[in-house]
Formats: C-alpha cells, sequence, structure tokens
C-alpha cells in the first residue's frame, strides 16, 4: 500500500514536470498570497530566484527539481559558457540551457513579481546562467586551488589566535590581575574603603576571562563556517551555520541602530529628571542650611518632602519614557505589566497603609525626632522617622521599631511637647487610713514633692482626693515638671521620697490592700548600718 501511493505521487510529480510546471495556480487571491505557496530555488547556497506552487505540486518540490536540473547541467560540461534558450511554451516561457529544459516561468509566477512574464523569464534565464558558470567554477582545479588557499588561510589564522589563547592566556590574567589590585589598594588608600581589592580584582579577571572564552568560542565557530564555506560542496552546511548566529546578531544590531532615536529620548528625559533632582537637592540643602526660611515650614519636614518631590519626578520620568522603553509595546510587556499591578496591589496593602501612616506621622507635628513618648506600653525617645517605620529608644536602651499604622491608629503620649508654660505634670498616689488627719498627709505629701529633684516649686505642687475607698483616702500628689525625658527617674525619686517622709512622721502607708489594723505602725523602726549581711566586717 505504503508503495502505491509512493508510485502515485511519483507519476503525479512526473506529470506536472512534463506539463513544463506550469499549471495555473487556481485559488482564491488570499490563499495564493500565503507563503507556504512560495519557496526559493538555491544553488550552492546562493538564492537564485523564488517560484510558486500549487495544490498539486507544491512550491518545495517544484523548486527541488529545479535546483537538481541546474546542477545536471552544470555537472554535464566544464565549459565557461552556457547556452540559455527561452521559448514560448504551451504554459508560459519555456527555459533551455545546453538543450535541457531547466523551468518554465508561469503566469503565477510572474503575478507573483508583478512583471511581466517574458521578462521575468530573462531575469530568471540569467539567474540560472551565473549559478552554473559559478558552479562550475568552484568545481574546476583552479577553484578548489583557490578553496584549499582560503581553507588553509583561515586554519593559520585560528592556529595563530588559538596559540595566543591557550598560551599566553593566563599571562595575560595575570597581568590584569596585578594592576587592578594595585589600583584597587590606591583607591582603598583614598578613600578608607573596606572592600579589599583582591577581591574586587578577583571578580574583574574572572569576567575577563568569561569574555575571553566566550569571543574564542565565537572565532572557532566563525572558523568552522568559513572552512566550510571555501569548499562548494560544504557552502550550503556553512551558510546555514553562518545563518544561525550571524542572523541574530545582525537583527540585534539592526534593532540597536533602529532604537537609537528612542534611546536619544531616554537619555534627554533621564537628563532633565537628573537635572530637576539635582535642583531639587540643591533647594533643599540651602533650606537645612538656612540660606533661606518657609514659614512654618518645620526643619524635620525637609528629608521627607525632598523624597517626595524626587519620587514625584521620577514617576513622571517613568511615564513619559513608558512608550519609548524596547517592547512597551507588545502584549507581553503589558502583560508583564499588568501581573506586576496584580501582584502590588495584592501583597502591598500593608506596605501602602505603613507609608500612607508615615507620611502622616511626619507632618502632622505629633512627633518629633529626640520627644519621648508612650505608645501602648512602650516608653521610648524617638531617634527615626521613617517612610515605613519610627524607631523609638526606650528607657532601658532598647532599639524598638513601631510600624507607622500602629503609631497612626494609637494613642501617643508625648512627654516632650509643652501644651502650655507649666510644662509635664507628673503624679501618683497612695492609700492612708481614715484616722490620720487629711491635711498632715497633703501636708507630707507636698513635703516630699519638695525634696525631689526636677519637680517646680512654681507652680505649687497639690493634692487631690481621687477615692474613698473602704479602709482608706487615696491621695493623688501632682507637681509639674520641665524634664519630660527624666520622668522615670522622677518618678521614682518621689516615691522613694514618699516612704521617707511618712516614715518620719509615723505613718503608715495602707497601699495597696488592707487586713487588719497593726498594734504598732508598719514603719521602721532603726536606721539602717549601710551593710549588707553578706558583706564581712
Amino acid at each position: 500500500m505504503r508503495a502505491l501511493v509512493i508510485w502515485m505521487m511519483s507519476f503525479l510529480l512526473l506529470c506536472s514536470v512534463a506539463s513544463a510546471q506550469s499549471e495555473e495556480i487556481l485559488l482564491p487571491q488570499q490563499e495564493r498570497e500565503d507563503p507556504e505557496f512560495i519557496a526559493p530555488v538555491v544553488v550552492d547556497g546562493d538564492e537564485l530566484f523564488v517560484v510558486r506552487g500549487s495544490s498539486a505540486l507544491p512550491a518545495t518540490d517544484r523548486a527541488a527539481k529545479i535546483e537538481e536540473r541546474i546542477t545536471q547541467v552544470a555537472d554535464r560540461s566544464e565549459s565557461k559558457t552556457v547556452d540559455i534558450q527561452i521559448s514560448r511554451a504551451e504554459f508560459g516561457q519555456l527555459v533551455r540551457v545546453d538543450g535541457h529544459m531547466v523551468t518554465i516561468t508561469t503566469q503565477a509566477d510572474a503575478d507573483h513579481e508583478q512583471m511581466d512574464i517574458e521578462v521575468l523569464a530573462g531575469l530568471q534565464a540569467e539567474a540560472i546562467e551565473n549559478a552554473i558558470l559559478k558552479y562550475r567554477e568552484a568545481r574546476s582545479s583552479e577553484g578548489r586551488v583557490d578553496s584549499t588557499l582560503a581553507a588553509v588561510a583561515w586554519t593559520a589564522l585560528f592556529a595563530l589566535v588559538s596559540y595566543f589563547f591557550f598560551a599566553k592566556r593566563k599571562k595575560f590574567l595575570g597581568y590584569v590581575r596585578n594592576n587592578l589590585e594595585k589600583r584597587a589598594e590606591s583607591v582603598e588608600e583614598a578613600t578608607k574603603s573596606i572592600l579589599r581589592s583582591r577581591a574586587i580584582a578577583s571578580i574583574i579577571v574572572y569576567s575577563i576571562h568569561a569574555l575571553m572564552w566566550v569571543l574564542f568560542l565565537f572565532f572557532l565557530y566563525y572558523y568552522l563556517s568559513l572552512v566550510l564555506l571555501s569548499f562548494a560542496e560544504t557552502r550550503a552546511i556553512a551558510q546555514v551555520l553562518l545563518k544561525y548566529v550571524s542572523e541574530p546578531l545582525i537583527t540585534v544590531v539592526l534593532a540597536v541602530i533602529g532604537y537609537i532615536p528612542n534611546l536619544i529620548m531616554l537619555v534627554i528625559i533621564a537628563a532633565v529628571s537628573r537635572f530637576a533632582i539635582r535642583g531639587l537637592d540643591l533647594f533643599f540643602d540651602n533650606l537645612e542650611n538656612g540660606a533661606f526660611e518657609i514659614k512654618g515650614f518645620e526643619a524635620h519636614w525637609i528629608a521627607p518632602t525632598n523624597m517626595l518631590f524626587r519620587a514625584l519626578v521620577i514617576v513622571i520620568a517613568l511615564v513619559f519614557a513608558y512608550p519609548y522603553i524596547p517592547g512597551s509595546g507588545s502584549r507581553a510587556f503589558q502583560g508583564l505589566t499588568i501581573l506586576a499591578g496584580i501582584m502590588v496591589s495584592l501583597g502591598s496593602n500593608t506596605v501602602v497603609s505603613n507609608m500612607m501612616a508615615g507620611l502622616f506621622v511626619i507632618y502632622r507635628r505629633s512627633t518629633n525626632v529626640g520627644d519621648r513618648i508612650m505608645v501602648g506600653d512602650k516608653i521610648g525617645d524617638v531617634t527615626e522617622i521613617k517612610l515605613m517605620e519610627t524607631l523609638i529608644k526606650s528607657i532601658k536602651n532598647e532599639m524598638i521599631s513601631i510600624p507607622n499604622a500602629q503609631l497612626l491608629n494609637s494613642e501617643v503620649v508625648n512627654y516632650s511637647r509643652k501644651v502650655d508654660g507649666r510644662g509635664l505634670l507628673v503624679h501618683t498616689t497612695v492609700g492612708i487610713g481614715y484616722e490620720e488627719p487629711p491635711k498632715k498627709i497633703t501636708a507630707m505629701l507636698i513635703e516630699a514633692a519638695h525634696r525631689t529633684q526636677g519637680l517646680k516649686k512654681n507652680p505649687e505642687p497639690f493634692v487631690l482626693w481621687t477615692q474613698l475607698a473602704d479602709y482608706a483616702i487615696n491621695y493623688e500628689i501632682n507637681a509639674y515638671t520641665s524634664r519630660g525625658s527624666s520622668l522615670p527617674k522622677i518618678l521614682s525619686d518621689l516615691h522613694q521620697n514618699i516612704v521617707e517622709v511618712f516614715n518620719e512622721n509615723s505613718t503608715q502607708i495602707m497601699t495597696p490592700s488592707y487586713m487588719a489594723d497593726p498594734q504598732s505602725p508598719k514603719i521602721p523602726t532603726e536606721e539602717w548600718d549601710g551593710k549588707l549581711a553578706h558583706i564581712a566586717e
């Protein structure tokens, strides 16, 4: 069955050739313009012309038959002249070479080339004549000698390059390494950089070594292609090899050349953006140095405002540069942009909220660098306000990072901010039994406040009754201070002084709870001698 199918296909092919290959391609115009119905005629790697095909005789089969006839005619003789005859046939213009039919130029070919059929037949005949003469010349004795000499020359050049590559490569890389280490050492000494010269030199030498290998492999590839190109029998293989590398490289080079106008526009946009950013830096540097002032513009706003304006300039530059970016109009680039936008929108809710909160924290003036604040149960001094977080150093010398979103949504107590001229009000509560005279307790609490360093004596400290509890009255001592950053120490000293004053006056503090009246007040009866039990005399 398979043999029968092959025989039938061969019969149809021979019939088509016998009919001078001139059958008109009776297809709609849209199908006749399809590249699948067009094939080039190639001899020794050179494309002579293209032919049209049909469903009965595909263009590739027709081109292969023409190539076979051309080579057969060229092999029959070594003559340096060719007898070309063009005659009118039933299906077009018949082209004979040395009395042998080679091809028929059909009306379909002429329609494809958009020229008169007689003119096209003449051009195809001329291309066939040149191809035959070139074919014979390449296979002549002189041609063989020239091909051999060309191959030997390329081989000698390749051997010379290979010798220098393998014999002198290490010496050259060592020379480069030594010079780089010397230059890197001088840079380190001048800039006091922590970089190591050997590390820098190793990275650069490795890159140069890799580049040398890439260039050598390219040269090897082209050497093989050029040697194969020197001989007529292997020229087609060489052209295929060159096509796989040369055409992509040429395409890249042409694309780069064609992209130069867009590249110039990108350079202009980048230069203008850089100029604008440098102008912003100069403006805000002078503002920070006090060269001029903006009324109501605080000093700690300078850095974040500069950053915002820089970001705005960069975003505007990207918007203008987008149409000039390579591949920006392709569907792949647009799909990648959409995917990146979706990923950012899904994964950056917290990031965006913290950034927006950071801007509010910076510009709403509730907290400044150096302020002592309390956020939740965290107390510390603000050391840095970033776009995403605020850093505070606790009173225990701990560095605490608070997300700006939390800072914006929490109650912040600022101990450094002065609401009025009196200062911050320090307060603490003690519970004293009902049997003690309230005026005495008030006087003792005020005395403890007077003894505490850091509390103001003007305005005068005062006492409030905060609660009439079951077994005691809760007295609250209040005193002003202007040293909010020292609040823990001031409060500790106040507690200590309260205990000392109450002990001196034989008054018992009943806070935090009460169980029963003791026979004698719970106060120290003797002064401490200043020595601990585990310390020897």
